[in-house]
């Protein structure tokens, strides 16, 4: 059984309604372009702030945003993509990823992060957007806390609301507080499909994070609330 989405999302709500809250991440009058890649956790994020508005006492204005990565060998998923927006009657967009000249294929992680980030940073202000709406999670938090002391020798972890540009632009993640298992859950509910993974990505110092950590089982729990809390003070 794969369970009830709207049952799965009111529970997913409080902890995005914590971030929103703890974080200052929303406001009235905001126009919130999110980064949707394709995959379950960019799609949950999406349907989760448009829940999200329906219960809060402002309003916020969404659209979705897609980087088109055909010019970098990525499949195209606009076709996929675009029914799926319409029939949320969410605003929509796509950007096409400009690669600079030269720039050497296939991508690595860190280039291709820069030059996505890039083209949603120019697509969302392009498009009149205050913020931009990542859906980095609980885990992504962790294992960005460890990456940076392990590589880096530094105690930090990933920010909830970061400003850009002299507050031009502003990123948030609402999803901060949501585990990773819980998205993947929510998104076998909603029938979303399944995650294509990036070839790069499945050896990345990342992905070794992500995989040590789940080797503890129930302990990635509390092993999360620990690296957040050391990260923060």
């Amino acid at each position: 059984m794969t369970g009830n989405p709207d049952r799965i999302a009111f529970f997913l709500l409080k902890s995005v309604a914590r971030a929103c809250k703890e974080f200052d991440l929303l406001a009235e009058g905001d126009r919130v372009a999110v980064a949707v890649s394709g995959g379950k956790d960019s799609r949950a994020l999406l349907e989760l702030l448009l829940r999200h508005r329906c219960k809060v006492p402002y309003l916020y204005n969404l659209l979705a945003l897609h980087v088109v990565g055909t010019s970098a060998g990525f499949p195209d998923l606009q076709p996929e993509l675009e029914p799926w927006f319409r029939e949320l009657g969410v605003e929509y967009h796509f950007a096409p990823l400009e690669l600079p000249p030269g720039e050497p294929l296939p991508l690595n992680c860190f280039r291709c992060s820069w030059n996505r980030r890039k083209a949603l940073f120019t697509a969302a202000v392009g498009l009149g957007c205050n913020k931009l709406a990542f859906g980095h999670h609980a885990d992504d938090a962790a294992a960005t806390t460890l990456l940076n002391l392990m590589f880096n020798g530094k105690l930090e972890t990933m920010a909830p609301r970061v400003e850009f540009f002299d507050g031009a632009a502003t990123v948030i993640r609402p999803l901060i507080y949501v585990p990773e298992k819980e998205l993947a859950r929510y998104g076998q509910a909603a029938g979303f499909p399944e995650d294509i993974p990036c070839p790069q990505g499945l050896t990345s110092r990342r992905a070794q994070i992500k995989a040590l950590l789940h080797q503890f089982g129930q302990d990635q729990r509390q092993i999360r609330a620990n690296l957040w809390r050391a990260a923060r003070r």
